[in-house]
């Protein structure tokens, strides 16, 4: 099975989103359900530090005072590297579309990096986005339009 993290993430949401037993849950119980869905410990946990990462830097809020709605965001060569220019493009129409302000775009890009793929695409970029924005206090209309996007190509049929 070839599972890395944000597979484990992506179930995790998809599954558990919307359960409010499932965010009290204990993350040992957590834990245990993804393994018997299939997934290698290792990234589950990878999955969880994650999260937990996440969870410090909205928290922290940091990165509000330093950033300006007249900031211009230049990738660094890892970035790019990683990020294909299609990737790049979208989170710069997110953020013109008010979806993203200059620090959840961030916090997206500092998690896209923190995922092991060398490499990701767009669909997966849309899928941390959405991650992102799950929590984000304020930006709860920029989530729905964002699950919306994600959750219709989602589900559209394969032809």
């Amino acid at each position: 099975m070839k599972e890395d993290v944000l597979d484990v993430l992506m179930y995790l949401f998809e599954n558990y989103m919307d359960d409010d037993t499932a965010v009290e849950a204990d993350p040992e119980t957590l834990k245990t359900q993804l393994r018997e869905a299939g997934f290698l410990s290792t990234e589950i946990n990878k999955a969880f530090a994650w999260l937990e990462d996440l969870a410090i830097m909205q928290d922290g809020d940091s990165l509000r005072p330093a950033l300006t709605a007249r900031s211009i965001r230049v990738f660094s060569p890892t970035e790019e590297k990683k990020l294909d220019i299609e990737c790049r493009g979208f989170l710069m129409f997110l953020e013109q579309m008010g979806v993203l302000d200059s620090a959840s775009r961030e916090l997206v890009i500092d998690r896209i990096m923190a995922l092991e793929s060398p490499d990701i695409d767009l669909e997966q970029v849309k899928w941390v986005v959405l991650m992102v924005l799950f929590n984000q206090p304020g930006l709860e209309e920029a989530f729905t339009w964002m699950e919306n996007m994600v959750m219709e190509e989602f589900s559209l049929p394969l032809h």
